[in-house]
């Protein structure tokens, strides 16, 4: 999934998000989710799953450019979104971009000197080449252990595997050590360490060793990130284009939550196409009352999915009376449930009429279709 913020002049933001999902057997749909700075959606857009992002990408600059009012518009995404053909979609609108640059890319830029690993000491540099190019770098030290930890723990399982071969050489005469050191870096190429990973085999002995000098040049750029604009500084600081790049969360956890945490878009039940694109804009609804409700109880001490449990405890009363019409009444809510409710300013009726409507429920609803 990739996702992308735009800032306009009057500080609105908006985010959009691409999701590749299967909606029936090798049947997949591109969902695209455009936000507001606060995570609201504001639309949602389905392509077919074999439609390519540039051109899901350009749907959404044309939409933002006439459907939006366009303006004074920065596109934000990561280093999958916002690449050269997407690049001249903004400028063809007049729109700007924020994005970031891959780790080859940014050893292609250290080699020719346009940066320096010192840059990365700061907590937060900047970098404009002659051309007005601008570069943001930063490196995260936290990310920079997880990093490392993974590789420490990749290793590891290296080293356990390398024990196991050895005792199967030892235990089976006839084995041939050239067939384990085969399966020994073909298991180190699997888990993407065997640009400093060694093997030496003598007899019938494997031993696993490190390349100090490739480690470290695998570990040089360990939790690097360098942001690329084509702002001016007059109209973003280097800590707001780092702020605004940092904001593509918002649309991430609204792809999340809307997929598997409380709305469970997956899988979809529906084949035609127009079924389809209901079934996306029904479920962003749904987000945004999620939203709404996070929002309203986010000093309860709760979940919103904690929350929604506890007012499936309301119930009602079915009161009837000689001589009298059906009625329903709300029993006094629980001080919990209360606390949500006066959280939501949401006052409940005490009494509620019955509905002569009818209801079709899953069960009644295919006899029901005309």
């Amino acid at each position: 999934m990739t996702s992308t913020y735009l800032e306009g002049k009057d500080n609105a933001f908006a985010g959009f998000g691409y999701n590749r999902d299967r909606k029936r057997g090798k049947l997949q749909i591109v969902v695209g989710l455009l936000c507001n700075a606060a995570g609201y959606p504001l639309a949602i857009e389905v392509f077919p799953g074999n439609t390519q992002d540039t051109k899901t990408f350009a749907s959404q600059v044309d939409k933002v450019a006439k459907r939006f009012g366009g303006g004074a518009i920065t596109f934000v995404g990561d280093r999958g979104m916002i690449k050269g053909p997407q690049i001249d979609a903004l400028h063809d609108q007049g729109f700007h971009f924020i994005t970031a640059i891959t780790k080859p890319q940014i050893d292609a830029l250290l080699t020719q000197g346009v940066l320096q690993m010192s840059l990365f000491d700061a907590p937060l540099a900047e970098v404009t080449t002659s051309e007005g190019q601008r570069y943001v770098l930063r490196r995260n030290p936290e990310r920079a252990k997880e990093i490392a930890a993974s590789r420490e723990s990749k290793y590891r399982a290296l080293n356990k595997a390398t024990v196991e071969a050895n005792d199967y050489l030892a235990t089976h005469p006839r084995a041939n050590p050239d067939t384990q050191l085969k399966n020994l870096r073909g298991r180190a190429a699997k888990l993407r360490i065997s640009g400093w990973t060694t093997f030496n085999l003598e007899g019938r002995v494997i031993a696993l060793g490190e390349d100090p000098e490739a480690l470290a040049e695998a570990a040089k750029l360990d939790g690097c990130y360098v942001l690329k604009t084509d702002l001016s500084q007059t109209a973003a600081s280097k800590d707001v284009v780092h702020d605004r790049y940092k904001d593509l969360a918002l649309v991430e956890w609204a792809f999340r939550e809307s997929k598997t945490v409380h709305l469970e878009m997956r899988p979809v039940h529906v084949r035609l196409e127009t079924r389809t694109r209901g079934h996306a804009f029904v479920v962003m609804l749904a987000y945004t009352i999620i939203r709404a409700l996070a929002a309203l109880w986010r000093d309860l001490d709760l979940t919103v999915q904690e929350g929604l449990d506890q007012l499936a405890a309301l119930c009602l009363s079915e009161v009837l009376l000689p001589g009298r019409p059906l009625a329903y009444q709300l029993p006094t809510p629980r001080d919990d449930v209360q606390k949500l409710l006066d959280a939501a300013k949401v006052r409940l009726p005490t009494k509620i009429a019955p509905n002569s409507s009818p209801v079709a429920t899953k069960t009644k609803l295919p006899t029901r279709r005309t």
